[in-house]
């Protein structure tokens, strides 16, 4: 198989290089994955905007989403980096572990993770049950199209991982 590497900010086209310094000058580093999209002269900055696009969804909804569905994926990069993130977002690793495992002991969140676990699977499908219990919790019309542009995004991520293997640069989440 191809190895692939990731590249330096050298390495990187000139819009690139000041996405990668403002990355740096945010985070303290740039990730890896991050890093791997600007492979591509205009991947890191479209993504970045993607990621980055006003949502229905508040921050702790979007990590749930974004951990459950990089469980579902497979791609320990992901699950490693939202880990860190999620603690960053107020969950405990209580409340990381049970995301993992598909399910929250608060009702609506495990709606939402249900729900985006299920369309994981089911490559955009769902039962009736998941979503039927996503509109009995709360949801809109608003939070499922968001819901589903967030799995996207981080579908995209998982799948980069798991095809690159670029070295994960967060603390390795532990194998469930």
């Amino acid at each position: 198989m191809t190895t692939f590497t990731v590249p330096t900010r050298e390495q990187v086209s000139e819009n690139n290089q000041a996405i990668f310094d403002n990355l740096k000058n945010a985070l303290g580093f740039v990730p890896n994955l991050y890093a791997t999209i600007a492979h591509s002269k205009n991947g890191l900055e479209r993504f970045l905007a993607y990621q980055n696009a006003k949502t229905s969804l508040n921050n702790k909804e979007k990590e749930a989403v974004n951990l459950v569905v990089s469980q579902v994926n497979g791609c320990v990069y992901c699950q490693s980096a939202h880990l860190v993130i999620g603690k960053m977002n107020g969950f405990s690793d209580e409340q990381l572990l049970e995301i993992r495992h598909e399910k929250s002991s608060d009702a609506k969140l495990n709606a939402l993770v249900k729900l985006a676990s299920d369309i994981t699977k089911n490559k955009g499908n769902a039962s009736t049950e998941a979503v039927d219990a996503f509109f009995a919790n709360g949801y809109t019309n608003e939070n499922l199209v968001d819901l589903i542009l967030q799995i996207s995004d981080k579908t995209a991520m998982n799948y980069l991982h798991n095809l690159t293997q670029v070295p994960v640069d967060f603390p390795v989440a532990a194998a469930l």
